[in-house]
């Protein structure tokens, strides 16, 4: 179950990056058209960017790592994969048991 979580939130994570990434540039090129200040589309475009980028981050980094590994380790890692899954639950490809 965990390698299907991983590769679920792994392919979650890199979408919303590239969506942020897309969106971004969309919104700062032309931030009048969407009803927004210039120094706010460019506020926003970073904070979702940085926040994509922590996701994956935080995944590959801290939490695969350390999946399967024994004691508090391992049971960590479980539960901080669980915990970044939690908002796509009814996600129509989340991996339910």
């Amino acid at each position: 179950m965990t390698d299907r979580l991983v590769a679920f939130l792994r392919d979650r994570f890199t979408e919303e990056l590239e969506k942020a990434r897309f969106a971004s540039g969309t919104v700062t090129k032309d931030p009048e058209r969407f009803g927004v200040a210039p120094e706010d589309a460019a506020r926003h475009a970073r904070f979702s960017i940085a926040t994509a980028e922590v996701h994956l981050t935080l995944l590959e980094d801290t939490v695969i790592p350390h999946l399967g590994a024994e004691g508090t380790a391992g049971r960590n890692a479980e539960y901080q994969l669980r915990l970044l899954a939690a908002p796509y639950v009814e996600h129509k490809d989340y991996p339910h048991d």
